[in-house]
């Protein structure tokens, strides 16, 4: 179980084909002891991905919470829209070992799933590892300040 004495909060958002996915991640992280706050969508109704990548951006940005979760189809679309704000280091992720990469060389800040693309034990499992890793800093910390500062 994930130590969370400061009850962090993670944001959370699905398109409509990442709902049930998303459903079981916020239960997830309740289970863990963080606070959540869902962005949406509220069911499987047909949305459009973007305004959800938008609102976690705006979230970050605003403080609301420092890291996030993120869900559509393929966890492509989604990703892409969130990673147009230079506060967000979204990284799709497939397996255990691409969530420990994304937060010890990347300082990801929002971890991205397929809803389609992946089961939920899995999702579950590198939600998990994403949440307990820790950014390794040294060479990869200027290579991190690039992507918010792009030439």
């Amino acid at each position: 179980m994930v130590s969370n004495m400061t009850k962090e909060t993670i944001a959370v958002a699905s398109d409509h084909a990442g709902y049930n996915l998303k459903i079981g991640l916020l239960q997830s992280l309740r289970d863990m002891g963080f606070e959540t706050l869902d962005l949406g969508t509220d069911s499987a109704e047909s949305v459009d991905y973007p305004d959800f990548a938008y609102a976690m951006a705006h979230v970050l940005r605003d403080g609301k919470a420092r890291r996030g979760v993120l869900v559509c189809g393929s966890g492509i679309g989604i990703s892409i829209a969130a990673n147009r704000f230079p506060n967000v280091r979204a990284a799709l992720v497939h397996d255990a070992l691409g969530a420990r990469l994304a937060r010890e060389h990347n300082d990801a800040n929002v971890i991205c799933f397929g809803g389609r693309m992946i089961g939920e034990d899995v999702a579950r499992d590198c939600l998990k590892v994403f949440l307990e890793t820790t950014f390794s800093a040294g060479r990869h910390s200027a290579r991190v300040r690039k992507l918010a500062n792009p030439g």
